[in-house]
């Protein structure tokens, strides 16, 4: 092997960027590392629960979960009418690109109102009696 061939294979394909402890790495177009932090870090219950809020109308939400597994009971009057997977489809599109990036897993119960008044205790779904 020529020394010229030698020294295009040792050579890295793209320039190498330090790190904050100053190992390099190799630089990627349109990459920024500070861009991308958030999607880099376990998300919290807190989290995941505001990320559904923020893109689907909840009357009640619980996440419970530890960084990558999470399980949520979420009530919306938008799921009225919706089968199962069609909520949860619903829930999948208010978590976007999070669903593929930081949460690893995530188990739902998804319910109406009316359903979940039903599954409550009396006076705990803030139904009374006349």
């Amino acid at each position: 092997m020529s020394l010229q061939r030698a020294e295009r294979r040792a050579a890295p394909s793209r320039p190498a960027v330090p790190l904050g402890d100053g190992a390099p790495y190799p630089a990627r177009e349109g990459f920024h590392f500070w861009d991308n932090l958030e999607a880099m870090t376990d998300p919290t219950p807190q989290d995941v629960r505001g990320y559904i809020a923020a893109g689907l109308v909840c009357d009640h939400l619980e996440v419970e979960g530890d960084g990558r597994h999470f399980f949520a009971t979420i009530v919306s009057a938008e799921f009225e009418g919706l089968l199962r997977v069609r909520r949860h489809q619903r829930v999948y599109a208010a978590l976007g690109d999070r669903m593929k990036a930081q949460i690893h897993a995530l188990s739902m119960k998804t319910l109406t109102p009316a359903e979940w008044a039903s599954q409550q205790p009396l006076g705990e779904a803030g139904s009374h009696s006349h």
